[in-house]
């Protein structure tokens, strides 16, 4: 915790208050550890229930997070606005940023020339009683799925994958409710996750997704949702195997008491067949991001599922935000109808594929079994995060460190390829060797 921000407050609430003031303002930063429930009891002269109520109300908000050994600390990405300039710290001068998980803004497709035709053909303004899902859009996206076998009866749009996740979770479980989630997984879910109150459980990934056996155990401990990435998972790149898609479907055949969730963000940049698991159960939705292939700023997700779970979403929906923009769907629809538009979203696949396999064999040419069977990722295990995530600083790249996307998963980082090139690739490889096998100095013990 910074030493230069008191915590103070005689009650729980005013402790907690102060503690979410010192998130927003970035007096405290994600990570940072707080004081252990007795010794801030003993500094402020309250009771330790008083200040263990005050956390316990945080961890609930998903402010903080308990982490073992390590304490209590503000989650990486705590659901309170922050000053920007906290949001983020800023890279090393010449450092080489590995760790964003973003695509390569050079092979996004340029918006500007359909959005110049869009503002040229540009109808009257569409009214609150004509708003909502384009037909013509509907369209398209049922025929897209249909042909990677998603079946497309109900459909509705959200505002983006993770939007699409969160109202699932909301219109089918309640704070405490127990979700089963991708151990390691993505960073944003885990977060969201704990901001909605839900209990999660780990459920072990390798190449082929998630593992039967987790998977199981999950739902034995009360799972009332499953969250499952299709392809290009993050971090660790699995896709669903046409074999693991069986063996979790006979698993989950017929399940009335179980919300699954797929979730497709990468779409057309995966270049991995789809196998999806949609309709195993009674409950279930599958989601389609644009935003990977497309362009981070295009805020649109397919949604399709079971006709109670869609009315649901889209009735949830009518009642807040309303609809996603027409101009934005409008705007994708005239992406996914433009040839060329395929064309790039299909060089750009190539490109990280090419960037992914090329860094997995240098990795491997120094004896490192790294994770990236799709996507734009690259997960490698490592005897300790703190330390290679230093190592490889002090060499000039930064990669993001495991420890945000697991929950009992073994120590890794994370690497992002999206902006390497062909020379990178072993001078790359080389770092993360050293960083995750450093040769100890002279005279100690190997």
């Amino acid at each position: 915790m910074s030493a230069r921000y008191q915590l103070s407050g005689t009650t729980a609430v005013e402790i907690s208050a102060g503690i979410e003031s010192g998130i927003r303002t970035g007096a405290l930063s994600p990570g940072a550890a707080l004081p252990p429930v007795r010794a801030l009891a003993a500094d402020l002269g309250v009771s330790p229930a008083t200040v263990a109520r005050a956390y316990q109300e945080l961890r609930q908000r998903g402010l903080l997070v308990t982490a073992g050994r390590l304490g209590t600390r503000v989650r990486p990405r705590p659901p309170v606005a922050a000053r920007r300039s906290a949001l983020r710290p800023p890279p090393l001068p010449g450092a080489r940023d590995l760790s964003r998980g973003e695509p390569d803004r050079r092979l996004l497709p340029p918006l500007g020339p359909h959005l110049a035709a869009l503002a040229a053909d540009t109808g009257p303004s569409v009214s609150y009683s004509d708003a909502g899902v384009l037909p013509e859009l509907a369209e398209v996206a049922r025929a897209r799925l249909d042909a990677d076998g998603v079946p497309a009866g109900e459909l509705t749009i959200t505002g983006g994958a993770l939007d699409g996740i969160e109202r699932l979770l909301g219109a089918h479980l309640r704070p405490g409710d127990a979700v089963a989630v991708e151990d390691p997984g993505w960073a944003n879910l885990l977060d969201l996750v704990a901001a909605l109150g839900l209990r999660p459980i780990g459920v072990p990934v390798d190449d082929d997704g998630p593992m039967v056996a987790g998977v199981a155990a999950a739902l034995a401990a009360g799972a009332r949702a499953l969250v499952v990435t299709s392809r290009a998972q993050n971090p660790t790149g699995a896709a669903v195997s046409a074999e693991r898609a069986e063996a979790l479907r006979a698993l989950l055949a017929g399940r009335r008491d179980l919300l699954l969730i797929e979730d497709d963000h990468a779409a057309e940049l995966a270049r991995v067949p789809l196998h999806p698991l949609a309709g195993a159960t009674a409950s279930w939705a599958f989601l389609r991001s644009v935003s990977k292939p497309f362009g981070p700023d295009l805020r649109l997700a397919v949604l399709v599922g079971d006709e109670t779970t869609v009315a649901r979403v889209a009735g949830r929906t009518r009642v807040g935000a309303g609809w996603v923009s027409t101009v934005l769907q409008r705007l994708v629809l005239a992406l996914w109808s433009d040839p060329a538009v395929d064309e790039l979203v299909r060089r750009a696949a190539q490109s990280y594929e090419q960037r992914r396999d090329g860094l997995l064999t240098a990795l491997a040419e120094h004896g490192l079994r790294a994770h990236g069977r799709s996507g734009i990722n690259v997960w490698l295990p490592v005897p300790d995060e703190t330390s290679a995530v230093t190592a490889l600083r002090d060499t000039g790249w930064a990669v993001a460190p495991g420890a945000l996307y697991r929950i009992a998963a073994a120590p890794a980082v994370r690497v992002t390829v999206s902006s390497l090139h062909a020379d990178d690739l072993a001078p790359l490889a080389a770092a993360l060797a050293h960083a995750a096998n450093p040769t100890p100095p002279p005279g100690f013990p190997t």
